[in-house]
């Protein structure tokens, strides 16, 4: 038997990163470690991961990919202290399946721009991983999803080119828009229809880590 849902918490909260939900498996299923019985998705604790991730070794190294590096080793070896393992949303291909995992968990929707949105992380809701646990455990609660009580909608109108308006994620125009003098605050703040989230205004995320991001994706 190993540690419950609260030890595995605590384990995570040492490095800044929290449990966003969670699902249980049949321990057959396709694409995951054999006997993998639930997948618990993690990602950023706010406030206080982007300073605790800027103090590690990886941001400091110079090499690509500070973030990713260090997410691999903080989660596998917190995975290989409770017997799982961890899986990740980058490294592929193959790719895992996150944003079905997120919608699995009944505690992450998707949003009108489709976009995953989280409760209590809003539109700014990442995974850093997710950890395949070899037994059972408590799983967080299902969560309303914000959209259904968020009558403006304000991710709807709120990207500069329309990118998201039309059902599908225009990335051209995203991208067109970022190499352009008119995007420098999507780039140096973060995307503007995940900043214009009702729930996104009240969750701790530094605009310096949405401009890492925004760098990663754009470069």
């Amino acid at each position: 038997m190993g540690p419950d849902r609260a030890q595995i918490a605590a384990r995570l909260a040492a490095e800044r990163l929290v449990i966003l939900g969670g699902f249980a498996v049949d321990p057959a299923e396709p694409g995951l470690p054999p006997g993998s019985r639930a997948i618990l998705l993690i990602g950023p604790q706010e406030p206080g991961f982007w300073p605790h991730f800027r103090q590690s070794p990886e941001w400091g190294d110079g090499q690509p990919d500070p973030m990713d590096r260090w997410s691999r080793r903080v989660l596998d070896r917190i995975a290989a202290g409770i017997g799982a393992m961890a899986l990740f949303p980058f490294g592929g291909p193959p790719w895992h399946p996150f944003f079905d995992w997120a919608l699995r968990t009944g505690r992450i929707a998707q949003s009108p721009i489709r976009l995953l949105v989280h409760a209590e992380q809003g539109l700014m809701v990442s995974f850093r991983g997710a950890l395949a646990l070899p037994m059972a455990t408590e799983l967080p609660e299902p969560m309303r999803s914000p959209c259904l009580d968020c009558a403006d909608r304000p991710c709807r109108a709120a990207c500069p080119v329309g990118a998201l308006a039309g059902g599908a994620y225009d990335l051209a125009a995203c991208h067109g828009h970022l190499a352009r003098p008119e995007g420098a605050d999507c780039l140096g703040g973060g995307c503007l229809a995940r900043r214009a989230c009702p729930v996104s205004h009240r969750y701790a995320r530094l605009p310096e880590q949405s401009a890492y991001h925004m760098g990663q994706f754009h470069r």
